[in-house]
């Protein structure tokens, strides 16, 4: 007993010691000859306020606000590409958001004031609104039209103005369920959502009416393309193609991260990076850079931080073009930015992603018990009769087993997945139906 106690504690150790070298493999090799990937930048002394949004007008110029933590909130700007960062606006409550209509005229909300630059953020003028009136977010459509929400649950509500600020009207009213978040696709078509909730809404008469949907997450950020095409992030990923009345999810490479993306930056309908997610490396939590280059059929990831001491996700990044981008964590005095899309070491999974719509007639249930040593039982349930391939991967993408490769009939169907010849570790099994991918889940076998 005690040999096999001693033999199991081996296997443990070197598993341990594998996944350790593997991950230290791909960090070396994404910043040794790569000296164009991530680079260090260094921010003012913020005094422990935090970042709370970003934007970067081009390859020069760029823009971050702060809380208020130490007393007094800031507007930074840059006009050197992030080496160099100039106080350009103070205020005693926290600035939310940022936005620019173009070059010249932008506008940045505080709680109770909203103030606007015309001369490119060099000068920040107070709009005064109504009294009781707090901003909590915003969405800037142009230099007239402009959406804000206020969650309070006695003045707040969703308000539109179409003369830069001057005055507002009150689109929506409903108590302890007024919005935190909104984001406008155009006069029309937006979205608003109550905290983190599952309460999502929509407009399509420019705020006026909301309806809610059906949707089981709601957003962080959220990207459309047009009025048909549209991404947002929350707890997942989620694409639509009919204006936001359903959401297809998207995996990510759940490759033991927490997994999730708070802020995108579109470059066009198919180059997308993303921030928010984390791994935890060398006793600390860093930030990883999701990218896809095919509109999230699939999605990699970078590991830019090992060295450069910014514990924690990032919360925003901000792409000009393919290749230069910036990356701020919230709470550091510190950023990353590149020159070359952020490395030529972006890692897949490999498993062929497709977006399709959850389709009921095909389930793909999670793997039990899980996590397993060595065996576990995996279920499905076909409506008719199709195709099916059940297939396992590995961390990486590759193909480790076809567990089924045939025509079946309707029925639910279960298949043992015996892992002992493998080392413990995260592994993944999809299921696909006549060539297109139902679902994808994840099982850990632990030995």
């Amino acid at each position: 007993m005690g040999t096999e106690r001693k033999s199991s504690l081996t296997e443990k150790i070197i598993t341990c010691i594998f996944y350790s070298a593997m991950i230290l493999f791909f960090v070396a090799f994404n910043f040794r000859d790569n000296p164009g990937g991530w680079q260090l930048q260094y921010l003012p002394n913020l005094n422990g306020d935090q970042i709370n949004d970003v934007i970067f007008l081009d390859s020069l110029t760029g823009f971050f606000i702060t809380s208020n933590n130490s007393n007094i909130a800031y507007i930074y700007k840059t006009t050197d590409s992030g080496n160099n960062w100039l106080i350009k606006k103070t205020n005693i409550y926290p600035f939310q958001r940022i936005f620019f209509c173009n070059s010249t005229t932008g506008y940045c909300s505080s709680w109770d004031t909203l103030y606007k630059t015309t001369n490119g953020g060099d000068n920040w003028n107070p709009i005064s609104i109504s009294a009781g009136f707090w901003i909590t977010d915003m969405h800037v459509l142009n230099k007239d039209t402009i959406w804000a929400v206020d969650n309070n649950g006695l003045e707040g509500g969703v308000f539109r103005t179409t003369n830069g600020g001057l005055k507002w009207l009150q689109q929506y009213y409903l108590f302890n369920q007024n919005p935190d978040k909104i984001y406008m696709v155009n006069k029309n078509l937006g979205f608003m959502r109550r905290g983190f909730t599952n309460s999502l809404k929509r407009t399509t008469d420019g705020g006026f009416n909301w309806t809610p949907i059906s949707e089981d997450t709601t957003f962080y950020d959220m990207y459309f393309i047009d009025s048909l095409t549209g991404w947002k992030a929350g707890l997942n990923v989620k694409k639509t193609t009919d204006g936001g009345l359903t959401w297809t999810w998207q995996t990510l490479p759940q490759l033991n991260f927490n997994d999730v993306i708070k802020k995108f930056s579109f470059m066009n309908n198919d180059t997308i990076f993303g921030v928010g997610g984390a791994i935890h490396f060398l006793s600390a939590y860093r930030g990883i850079v999701y990218k896809t280059t095919n509109g999230g059929i699939n999605w990699g990831y970078q590991i830019p931080d090992t060295s450069f001491g910014i514990s924690g996700s990032f919360w925003f990044v901000n792409f000009v073009d393919k290749m230069k981008g910036w990356a701020f964590c919230p709470n550091f005095n510190k950023n990353i930015f590149t020159l070359t899309g952020g490395s030529d070491t972006t890692l897949y999974t490999n498993i062929k992603e497709q977006i399709t719509n959850v389709v009921s007639d095909y389930i793909l249930y999670q793997n039990f018990p899980n996590p397993f040593n060595a065996t576990s039982n995996i279920k499905y349930k076909i409506e008719k009769t199709a195709n099916v391939k059940l297939i396992v991967f590995d961390i990486t993408g590759k193909e480790i087993k076809t567990l089924i490769n045939k025509k079946q009939s309707s029925g639910n169907y279960e298949i043992k997945f015996d892992g002992g010849n493998l080392s413990s570790g995260v592994y993944f099994y999809t299921l696909f139906v006549d060539g297109v991918r139902v679902d994808t889940k994840k099982m850990v076998l632990l030995k």
